[in-house]
């Protein structure tokens, strides 16, 4: 098989839709990078991240996808320069804008993730009202990581915990991995079992650290805003063709699927 037909492959076909994974989640990386190729400014760069966004979350309700992750914004994304984090927050609010009739009626529920508090005003009550407007939506869950971080999300669990310790509400010496998870704020979502990174970086991110424990991980040199449908499935295909452990041997595996 040479590499012009592999390029041209149309990995939708070759998806085993009864072998889906339940949750995706995506590091969308590569948008200053791609603008700088294209001798634009990174805010240009986000901009043309936008579409990806669209393929990515239309391909997923095409195939039946339960739980739909993008990193859009960490806490550590605060520290960049005033101007281009001002174009990114009036870049959801545009987006949520022009989307949020289409979520509806294409009965996808809107969560988000992450110290919302953080973000403007407008930005979080934007957010919150799509979140209540798609909440009986039964189809695609999409999350949206907005000034998220793990080591916050974690902390901010172990403070929950002991404020309820303290309080007598729960005894410690009976906390345990479930009792943990529901202090989390992916209470409501399955851990990922794949994640999908682009531009060529191999790191995590301080991205979902506890719930990737056992998450197959697909690195693509593809910047974001180069990411198409087919490289979507591209990533689905290889995560179908791995073999899951869970540090089990494979023929323990093998035995436990006949």
């Amino acid at each position: 098989m040479n590499a012009t037909h592999i390029n041209n492959m149309n990995y939708k076909e070759l998806i085993n839709i009864e072998k889906l994974p339940q949750h995706i989640s995506i590091i969308m990386d590569g948008n200053g990078r791609w603008a700088k190729k294209q001798g634009g400014t990174r805010i240009f760069g986000h901009q043309h991240g936008v579409k990806p966004v669209y393929d990515v979350v239309e391909s997923s309700t095409e195939i039946g996808l339960k739980f739909l992750t993008l990193y859009a914004f960490s806490t550590e994304n605060w520290n960049r320069p005033k101007i281009e984090i001002d174009a990114l927050m009036n870049l959801f609010i545009s987006t949520i804008n022009k989307e949020l009739k289409k979520l509806i009626e294409n009965n996808i529920r809107l969560l988000v993730i992450g110290n919302i508090n953080l973000l403007p005003k407008n930005v979080r009550n934007k957010l919150l009202l799509s979140i209540e407007l798609t909440s009986k939506n039964t189809g695609l869950t999409l999350v949206l990581a907005l000034s998220y971080s793990s080591r916050w999300e974690i902390l901010e669990a172990v403070k929950l915990i002991a404020s309820d310790v303290k309080n007598n509400i729960i005894d410690a010496y009976n906390i345990d991995e479930n009792t943990f998870k529901k202090y989390l704020s992916t209470k409501e979502i399955p851990d990922p079992e794949l994640l999908i990174r682009t531009s060529g970086e191999f790191r995590i991110s301080n991205f979902l650290l506890y719930q990737l424990a056992y998450t197959e991980l697909y690195f693509t040199e593809t910047l974001w805003p180069d990411f198409t449908k087919n490289d979507f499935y591209k990533a689905i295909y290889n995560y179908q063709t791995r073999e899951r452990r869970f540090g089990m041997t494979g023929e323990q595996i093998k035995n436990s699927t006949r």
